[in-house]
């Protein structure tokens, strides 16, 4: 196994193994609670509360990232002016030592642009995963990974 590989390997095994009490779970669950009410509020600066200094939002599916606070109020404002009434309703989530996975239907109006897509005014319809990945020495949320499905479709075939 290469080195990189060997380091991935040791990474996922300590996550793996790691202990869930329950004081920590409550705050994992509490601090992901204020993180979503900030989101519906618009409150931008309630979002990057409960962020590490250095967190990194990611879509990976086009490998696209923005990195530290200046980062995450890039992609909120980014995606708040984009599609302003949007909204997330929870399909499932789940809460562990490692952070917070959850599974969301989005809609919204193409108000702005969004990553390469200019505002086509139409509705948008789409799924979401987001695992908020958990610093357990700062008690924050080191950022996002976001995976959007049917997104990119249906601005292609709008703008």
């Amino acid at each position: 196994m290469s080195e990189p590989a060997l380091e991935a390997h040791s990474n996922i095994l300590s996550q793996l193994r790691r202990r869930l009490d329950k004081d920590e779970f409550t705050k994992i669950r509490r601090l992901w609670r204020d993180h979503s009410v900030a989101e519906d509020a618009r409150d931008i600066p309630g979002l990057i509360a409960t962020l590490t200094e250095d967190c990194v939002y990611a879509i990976p599916q086009s490998e696209i990232e923005w990195r530290g606070h200046a980062g995450a109020e890039r992609f909120y404002t980014e995606l708040l002016t984009a599609f302003p009434d949007v909204h997330f309703d929870l399909q499932n989530i789940v809460i562990g030592p490692q952070g917070v996975f959850e599974e969301a239907h989005v809609t919204g109006t193409h108000e702005g642009k969004w990553l390469h897509h200019n505002a086509s005014g139409k509705a948008v319809e789409f799924d979401v995963l987001i695992f908020f990945p958990w610093n357990a020495e700062q008690e924050l949320f080191r950022g996002e990974r976001v995976w959007f499905f049917n997104l990119e479709e249906q601005l292609a075939e709008k703008a």
